[in-house]
Parts: C-alpha cells; sequence; structure tokens
C-alpha cells in the first residue's frame, strides 16, 4: 500500500478539484454537472490506466537498474513533465503551432470554447498518430530482434525474429515501411505533413539512443582516458546506472503512450480541465505501478511480463497508425488489448515457474 499512498492521496486532490470544477462550470452547473464531471474523471483514470500499464512494465525494466538519483529524477521531474507537460501543455502546443496562435490565447481558447478547441487538436490526430505509432513501433521490434535475448515467450517466433536482428537497421527499415502504407491511406493533402510526423518519431527514437551512448559512454579508450575517469568515479556510475539518456527514452515513451490517451479522452469530453485531472490520475498510478513492480522484483518473478508488456505496445503501434488513416477502434479495446497481453503473460510466468520447479524435483 505504501508505494501507492501519494497516488491515492492524488487521486482524492483531483477529484475534488474536479467535483468544484464540475459544480461551478458549465451551463447547468449544479449537483448533476459534478457528479458528471466526478464519474467522467474517474472513467479517463481508468482508461489512462489500462492503456498504459504496459508501459509501467517496460519503464520498470529499464528502472530497476538505475542509480537511486535517477530513479528520483524519474518520480520527480518525470511525474511533472508526464503530467502538466504532456497531458496539458503539449495538446495546448499542437493547435498552437497549427492554428499560429500564441499558448495563452490556446488556453483561453480551450476554457471558453472546448468544442473548437478539441476540433483544432483532432484535425491533426494523423500527424500525432504517425508520431507516436513510429516511436511505439521501434520500441516492440528492438525488442522482437533483440538477438542477446535469451527468454522466448512465443519461442518459435521470437527465435526467428531475433535471428533477424543481426541484420543493420531492420527495425527502422520496417517502420519506414509501415510509415509509407500508413501515408498511403491517408487524405492526400495530410500525406506529407504525416510522413514528416513519422520520420520525426523514428528521428526521435534513434536520437534518444545517441544522446544515451554519448552521454553514458562506453568504456573504451586510452589508460589516460580511463584515469581521467577515475577522478569522477561517483558521477560515471551514477550516469551509467542511470543516465540522462535512459530518462529522455522513459519520458519519450511516456509521451507516446500519451497521445493515445489525450486523443481518446477528446472522444468523452471536451473539458480540457476534467481530461487532464483523469488523465493526471492515471499518469501518477503508473509511475507508482513502475516503483511497485521494480521494489518487489515483479519482473523477475514473472519472466515474460516484460514481453507481454512489449506485444501490447506493437498492438498499440498499429492501432495507432491505423487510427492515423481513419480506421476507429474503440478505447475500451485498446486498454483491453493491453490488459490481455498482461494478463497472460503473467499466467504463461507462472506455468513456467511450476515446470521449473517440477524439472527440479
Amino acid at each position: 500500500m505504501k508505494h501507492f499512498r501519494f497516488s491515492i492521496i492524488f487521486t482524492v486532490i483531483c477529484l475534488a478539484l474536479s467535483a468544484y470544477w464540475g459544480y461551478t462550470h458549465g451551463v447547468d452547473a449544479g449537483l448533476s454537472t459534478m457528479f458528471k464531471a466526478l464519474m467522467i474523471t474517474a472513467i479517463l483514470a481508468v482508461m489512462e490506466i489500462s492503456l498504459s500499464f504496459d508501459n509501467a512494465v517496460v519503464n520498470a525494466s529499464v528502472l530497476k537498474n538505475w542509480d537511486p538519483f535517477w530513479k528520483m529524477l524519474f518520480l520527480t521531474v518525470g511525474i511533472l513533465v508526464a503530467v502538466f507537460g504532456m497531458r496539458l501543455v503539449f495538446p495546448l502546443l499542437i493547435v498552437a503551432v497549427t492554428a499560429d496562435m500564441g499558448m495563452v490565447e490556446v488556453a483561453k481558447l480551450a476554457l471558453s470554447d472546448p468544442a473548437e478547441y478539441s476540433a483544432r487538436l483532432m484535425a491533426h490526430h494523423a500527424e500525432i498518430a504517425a508520431f507516436g505509432g513510429m516511436f511505439l513501433l521501434l520500441v516492440f521490434l528492438n525488442f522482437m530482434f533483440d538477438d542477446e535475448k535469451d527468454t522466448h515467450w512465443f519461442h518459435w517466433l521470437e527465435k526467428k525474429s531475433a535471428h533477424f536482428g543481426s541484420i543493420p537497421a531492420i527495425s527502422v527499415f520496417i517502420s519506414l515501411i509501415s510509415l509509407l502504407i500508413m501515408a498511403a491511406y491517408v487524405e492526400e493533402h495530410e500525406r506529407l505533413v504525416v510522413t514528416m510526423a513519422g520520420i520525426w518519431g523514428i528521428v526521435v527514437y534513434v536520437g534518444v539512443q545517441v544522446v544515451g551512448h554519448l552521454l553514458e559512454g562506453s568504456q573504451d579508450g586510452t589508460a589516460e582516458d580511463n584515469a581521467e575517469a577515475q577522478g569522477n568515479a561517483e558521477l560515471a556510475k551514477t550516469v551509467m546506472k542511470g543516465g540522462i539518456g535512459g530518462f529522455l527514452y522513459l519520458e519519450v515513451l511516456d509521451a507516446s503512450f500519451s497521445f493515445d490517451g489525450v486523443i481518446g479522452a477528446f472522444a468523452i469530453t471536451n473539458d480540457v480541465v476534467i481530461i487532464m485531472l483523469g488523465l493526471a490520475i492515471g499518469a501518477i498510478f503508473v509511475r507508482s505501478m513502475t516503483i511497485y513492480l521494480v521494489e518487489k522484483g515483479t519482473l523477475d518473478a514473472y519472466v515474460y511480463l516484460e514481453h507481454g508488456a512489449h506485444y501490447a505496445i506493437g498492438a498499440l503501434a498499429v492501432i495507432m497508425l491505423g487510427s492515423g488513416t481513419g480506421l476507429h477502434v474503440p478505447e475500451l479495446v485498446t486498454g483491453l488489448i493491453g490488459i490481455v497481453f498482461i494478463v497472460w503473460a503473467v499466467l504463461s510466468s507462472i506455468a513456467y515457474k511450476r515446470r521449473q520447479q517440477t524439472e527440479t524435483h
């Protein structure tokens, strides 16, 4: 329970703010709008958690070997970026850039005319889906093509995929093919911007890897270089166990997940305050789940859990790319796909553990 104490307190505060907002705003402000605001906030929170549970598992797989400094940074600065940056500021920024408006002007539009704000944001759904879909697809493909991975869930499929991992840039090649297929099915006047958004998704993914490599550094070099590095041993240890590259990777990964949640939220309500409160609750719980999984050693206990999370990410990437072409998949289905893969992975892990125990006896 201690891992979720802050999340529960945060949830109570957000629900209280939601109730106040619903009670004081709207055409027929009062008790009915208050309860409606509370219900929608709760639905959005549950939706965000269901969509992002696989995000928590992947976060935990990266975070488990980090230095405490970077873990704390992820839980403080990372939360601020996730809650306010991606759930509030980023949608405002999209509208501001595409409509040639100032951020303050867009914020006023969101509060005074949420329907118009929602319409302007949704008009750029295809570009958002291309960017986020490409990033998530690369996360999935690089997991599948990892030829150093020893544990395989779907053994034949993953063994064959790992064999292709020796081909340089195979994941980028498949991602670009997927982007070209997606671009072929969007409206002609959107084709260029969608393609550029997808390319930026690939560039950001590869760029984060480059930054991580440069900042976390390799241990190769001359004896003199290594001796100089010894003088900064504590700093080097901190960077190697966590690192700015890893931190950026998790933040962009969280951002890619949040795109789907933000777009899905506008299908439920146009009220940006309610959307931010509901998605913020979900984002905080995802952080708490991440720490819970790390400290309880859940990934070690359930060997296929990380696999299930990556398959869920792959499914979400395909859904996002499809949604950019106009294919509508209900948010309930999107969330359930992730949950099904996670539960399936847990059950498979339990069965695997029992087989291991039987063989040892």
